[in-house]
């Protein structure tokens, strides 16, 4: 067997293992969702404040993992397996890296009124932010967490372990689901008509903010069995000497500085989406109305668009991030060896790869974003349905760039490269919050979140060209008629299959006010009947990126009937 056939099928199996995890993980994320949703709602003051509790410790860590920890936790640990002294450089790396997560979670805990009143809107009653607060004091905790779910992931992942990592947050959702089901049972579920904030007590923040931590808790130890099953020990070792941190400081301080920017958009995007409800509601009615409460309007808030994000990212995380994962390593391998041909071989195949899913998704996003989202969520009201579809279809929009921005932004990382990153970052940026405060300025109220999502998607299709450009730099050259060739031959196949999904939407009929078994029956038949001209298009294109990731697939199920 050739180099390049072993490490194809090293890819396919490692993106199997991964992806087999996400998916598990995913689905059970689905039902802890929609728990979630019958505990606090989608939309509204009190989904408005839990979502921006919860939130702020997944923003803190973007900055801190994706500054810090991802851009170069692999490198460095590839490296030192390479090295003679590599358990003292591991120690050493993961003893200065967990203490300062637990320092920064201290701190950040501790400032949580400063930090919900930061991501929220000034329009905010005091119940509601008095709320949020409370909430953020049980949920900024997970920070740690994550960042040492992060740190013994990446350590499985340089040993070659990829599954635990990846199968480690079903875990977190099994007991989420566990405890969302105890509270709906002994406190009830959100109102149809939605809850007062003042109606919420102590008892309740406590056991709905501790499941949520608790679960992220159990999702970072677990990784401890894998790795002490496969010998590998940790000590507590404060010398931070001859590890490394000149090397992590050069690319941390750029990709900090690149997080930051991001973070700066998050920031924008998320105080007009908590404003929107409070807008649409000043434009149709008195100021007395809307503090009261007796607002009847269902307008998309932050929890809305944050339900939305979660189906949008659904193939995004089940496909390009298992596969950029398993290219990561080899490639960060291939970059310390000057090996660029390999690299060029790897993005390459990564970039066609993931688009075959990333084309058809967006276009089956477009054609049942409402039927979907009441199959995935629901416990979401008939408005709720209408308004978190419509943040849904302008998300998908950016799918297809998301997916390959994402993995070459990785590459760079390979390189050690977070100047670019951060260059390329400002463009994306700027277009992102200018694209967002535009919407605020022109749209009513009641499309400010889908103006947002509009303008994350136009910012990703900048991020791709740019960054595209910066790797024909950086590779002396990329695969780029193939890959371009690819994207049309998939781009026709999606708008044929999307046609063809949209007439039978429209035959069949759709109503938010439909049954969940209505909705599945119709997303059920557009999906299977999109999905079978999408593969008969392409194999009639002879593309080949389609075969490759269903064989390894494929293969496991013939291992498996033989095994019978």
């Amino acid at each position: 067997m050739s180099s390049t056939a072993s490490t194809s099928t090293s890819v396919g199996r490692s993106s199997l293992i991964m992806a087999s995890g996400t998916a598990v993980s995913r689905g059970l994320g689905l039902v802890r969702n929609f728990l979630l949703v019958a505990v606090v709602g989608a939309t509204g003051p009190i989904a408005d404040a839990f979502d921006i509790a919860n939130k702020v410790p997944n923003i803190l860590f973007a900055i801190i993992a994706g500054g810090m920890l991802n851009a170069v936790i692999v490198p460095q640990v590839v490296r030192a397996y390479r090295s003679p002294n590599a358990q003292e450089y591991l120690d050493k790396l993961l003893t200065l890296t967990g203490t300062l997560l637990l320092v920064l979670t201290t701190i950040c805990t501790l400032g949580a009124s400063v930090l919900v009143g930061f991501y929220s809107s000034s329009q905010w009653t005091t119940a509601q932010l008095a709320l949020a607060v409370s909430f953020a004091f049980w949920c900024i905790p997970q920070l740690f967490f994550y960042g040492v779910y992060t740190l013994l992931g990446q350590v499985l992942n340089a040993r070659g372990q990829f599954g635990p990592f990846m199968w480690a947050p079903a875990l977190n959702n099994v007991i989420s689901i566990i405890g969302l089901g105890a509270f709906l049972i002994i406190f009830g579920g959100a109102p149809k008509g939605g809850a007062v904030v003042e109606s919420w007590t102590t008892a309740e923040v406590a056991m709905l903010g501790g499941v949520t931590t608790f679960g992220v808790i159990c999702q970072a130890l677990i990784l401890i069995v894998p790795l002490y099953r496969s010998g590998f020990r940790w000590h507590l070792r404060f010398g931070f000497r001859g590890v490394g941190l000149r090397s992590v400081g050069r690319v941390g301080l750029w990709t900090f500085a690149a997080v930051l920017l991001d973070q700066a958009a998050v920031l924008v995007s998320s105080r007009i989406a908590t404003s929107a409800p409070m807008a649409a509601c000043l434009e149709a009615y008195t100021q007395a109305v809307c503090d009261s409460g007796a607002d009847p309007l269902v307008v998309a808030g932050n929890g809305a668009y944050t339900q939305a994000l979660m189906v949008y990212l659904l193939p995004h995380s089940l496909v390009t991030v298992s596969i950029a994962t398993a290219l990561f390593t080899g490639m960060s391998a291939a970059a310390a060896a000057g090996d660029l041909a390999t690299v060029r071989s790897l993005v390459s195949r990564g970039l066609r790869v993931i688009a075959v899913f990333t084309v058809f998704a967006t276009a089956f996003f477009l054609v049942v974003a409402q039927p979907v989202m009441k199959v995935l969520v629901p416990t979401l009201r008939p408005a709720d349905v209408v308004v978190v579809g419509q943040v849904l279809a302008a998300l998908a929009l950016g799918l297809v760039p998301l997916g390959a921005m994402v993995l070459m932004k990785w590459v760079y990382f390979a390189f050690e490269d977070g100047r670019t990153v951060f260059l390329i970052q400002i463009p994306m940026t700027i277009v992102l919050v200018g694209g967002a405060v535009t919407g605020m300025l022109l749209l009513p109220g009641r499309w400010w979140v889908v103006g947002v999502a509009a303008a994350m998607s136009l910012s990703n299709f900048v991020g791709l060209a740019l960054r595209m450009g910066g790797m024909i730099r950086r590779l002396d050259g990329l695969d780029l008629a193939r890959i371009v060739r690819l994207h049309v031959q998939l781009v026709a196949a999606a708008v044929v299959a999307g046609l063809v999904g949209w007439g039978i939407l429209t035959v069949w009929g759709y109503d938010p006010e439909d049954t969940w078994w209505a909705a599945f029956g119709v997303t059920a038949l557009v999906g299977v009947t999109m999905a079978a001209i999408y593969v008969l298009a392409l194999r009639l294109m002879h593309v080949s990126e389609l075969q490759g990731l269903v064989k390894p697939l494929l293969k496991k199920v013939r291992r498996r009937r033989r095994a019978h």
